[in-house]
Order: C-alpha cells, then structure tokens, then sequence
C-alpha cells in the first residue's frame, strides 16, 4: 500500500511543480528571445535501511528548447535579431559573461550599449561607447558604426563590434535573471559564423497551443494523483474493517 503512497504522493507534488514550468512559459510567450524550459518526470528508489523495494517520481530539469522564434521587424536601429544558432554576450554586474538572444537594446545616459534591463552589452573589445549626434547601424557580423548627423554627408565611424558566440546548448544554463552562463562560468570566445540581423527582434519560441494542452495533461494527472490516493485510503479502511471482525 505504501508503494502506492510514495508514487502518488511525490507525482502530485511534482506535477504540480510542471505546472507552474507551463505557466512561466505561457507568461514570457511574448517575451523577446525567450527560450521554454523543458521538464521531465523520472523515477528515484527510496534509499535507507533494507532494501529500496519503495520508488517515488521526482521532476528532472532537462534543460531548454533552444529552437529559434519568428523574428520580427521593428525599424530601431539599436534593435538585434541572432539568426540561427548564436547568442548576444553581455557583462553583468559582478564582472562575468552571460548570455542573452533579446536583442532589444537601448543607449545608457553616458552613451553605452545595454540592454532594457540596464546589462552592458559585451564588444569584442571591451563595452561598445556611443556619441552624442549620431546615427547608429548594426551590421551582419555585429559591426557597430555611427553616421553623424552634424555633417552632410555624414562620416561613418567603426564603434565596435558585438561579441556573438555560440558556445554548445548543453554547456549552458540557465540563470535566475533568466540569462544562460556557461556551466564551469568561463568566457566563450567569438564565434565569426553569428550572424544579425538589424532592426528586427526575434520572438519568444513558446508554443501556445503546446503550452495549453500541457496544462490541461498536468491537470488530469494531478486529478489521477489525488484519486489514487483516496484510493490507498479507502482500500486501507476496508483492510483495517476485515482484521477487525476476523
């Protein structure tokens, strides 16, 4: 009876928890360059004294859908699409490289590359400065060059270049400000196959339909969960009934 306990009592917990993965991607559907998390269930032996004769089910992470989403156009200059395989590199606050594919960029007060969220965007040469009074284009390779406005016809100077690299999808991970690092933390060099796309932003690749009828799956799995146990209990009730009038 107790294995059924186990069973039942760990995959309600667990399912629950798949939910609420299924909700985080459903709420970043329209999230630029959002990447779906992906779960799993998998069965653990109960480990003590004797023998593990009693399992439960626990939700093992597998990782993320790496897929590309449908990329959009939106006429910003300082916007970036990655087309294909390949990521944006970024310099947060404690000094480390993450690694984004929201493209959606904007100028600081003091005229540096960041993010919306205020992440400085990583250049090859360090973080990418802007002047005041000009134009800004992104090229396919990440080339950043400004065209003044002060002057017809305006000069065009060479700012930097944006780091793309595409480093191997199970070297990454997942951060809890919902950037990927690499596993070990090291830096990945630059790969010169990435490239962009300017003034486009590349769409969250969540599903919609996918995502709704995951949750209504985990939802008659919990309910399955429930009635198993009020089935443990009822057949343990009857048990005890029996024992009583032998």
């Amino acid at each position: 009876m107790d294995r059924l306990i186990y069973t039942a009592m760990s995959g309600a917990k667990h399912t629950l928890e798949q939910q609420a993965t299924v909700s985080h991607n459903l709420a970043n559907a329209t999230t630029t360059g959002f990447r779906a998390q992906i779960d799993s269930f998998r069965a653990v032996p109960v480990l003590g004294d004797g023998l593990p004769t009693r399992s439960f089910v626990v939700d093992a992470t597998v990782g993320s859908d790496f897929s590309s989403g449908a990329i959009q156009q939106t006429g910003r200059s300082v916007d970036v699409a990655v087309q294909g395989s390949g990521w944006l590199a970024l310099q947060t606050d404690d000094g480390s490289e993450a690694y984004t594919r929201n493209g959606a960029l904007k100028l600081s007060e003091n005229g540096i590359l960041q993010t919306q969220n205020g992440v400085t965007v990583e250049g090859e040469g360090g973080p990418i400065s802007v002047p005041p009074d000009v134009s800004i284009t992104i090229g396919a390779d990440g080339t950043v060059s400004a065209i003044e406005n002060t002057t017809k016809p305006g000069s065009v100077n060479t700012l930097g270049k944006l780091k793309l690299v595409n480093p191997p999808a199970q070297n990454l991970v997942r951060g809890d400000d919902g950037l990927f690092r690499t596993k070990d933390g090291t830096p990945v060099q630059a790969d010169a196959n990435v490239t962009v796309l300017g003034g486009a932003l590349e769409g969250s690749n969540v599903n919609l339909v996918d995502a709704m009828v995951s949750m209504i799956n985990l939802s008659r799995q919990f309910d399955l969960h429930m009635t198993m146990l009020k089935t443990a209990e009822t057949d343990e009730t009857t048990a005890t009934q029996i024992l009583t009038l032998s």
